[in-house]
């Protein structure tokens, strides 16, 4: 493993996410041609996006020495989708491809609590260290965001396909802001609004 800056490892989680956003920004009016196929703005983002995806995980792996099971389910779940929007030139399974994860992530945690076994207490106990009940509490919480994500990428992307959906006559862009900057920030809000839980169950650390 190599020793990095703080800063390398979000570089390379995000910089897949800011190119997909700029490539469907550039794109979006556009016709892409690869391999003798015409692709529309967003197959032809998710072109790009793909192999920086693939090249920058394999960077974290290289410089970390590893990689979570997050990021691996993620890696195959994006390649599958992806490589099925590129082969069949259909943007839908892209889009899908957010329901997928949150759903399956929802889907271990919950199996998870069923078998007694609080998985992400295993995966994220040395970096933040809970009680056993705080450990609960936050993925009983997660599993219910999970599935909250889920349906909301499922209701906009769905708004997006021609008819709409529900009475949404949502565009592409509308998915695309969504995906770039909703996702991330309602992550993000998510683990702010449980700060209280964080530090009422928090476990004193060995060293600082």
């Amino acid at each position: 493993m190599v020793k990095t800056k703080p800063w390398v490892k979000p570089l390379l989680e995000y910089t897949p996410l800011v190119v997909f956003f700029v490539a469907f920004m550039w794109l979006k009016s556009r016709t892409v041609s690869f391999a003798g196929t015409e692709y529309g703005g967003m197959v032809g983002a998710t072109l790009i996006f793909l192999p920086v995806l693939i090249g920058c995980t394999l960077a974290l792996w290289a410089l970390t020495g590893r990689l979570s099971a997050m990021q691996l389910m993620t890696l195959v779940l994006v390649v599958v989708f992806g490589g099925l929007t590129v082969w069949l030139n259909d943007p839908r399974f892209f889009k899908m491809k957010p329901t997928m994860i949150y759903a399956l992530f929802a889907g271990l945690l919950a199996l998870g609590l069923a078998l007694r076994r609080n998985w992400l207490e295993l995966v994220l106990g040395e970096a933040l260290p809970l009680t056993h009940a705080g450990w609960r509490v936050l993925t009983i919480r997660l599993v219910w965001f999970f599935i909250a994500m889920a349906a909301a990428n499922e209701v906009l992307r769905r708004g997006t396909d021609p008819g709409g959906f529900m009475g949404l006559m949502l565009t592409d862009q509308t998915w695309v802001n969504f995906k770039t900057f909703g996702l991330p920030l309602a992550t993000f809000l998510f683990f702010i609004l449980n700060g209280r839980l964080f530090a009422r169950h928090a476990l004193p650390r060995d060293t600082d």
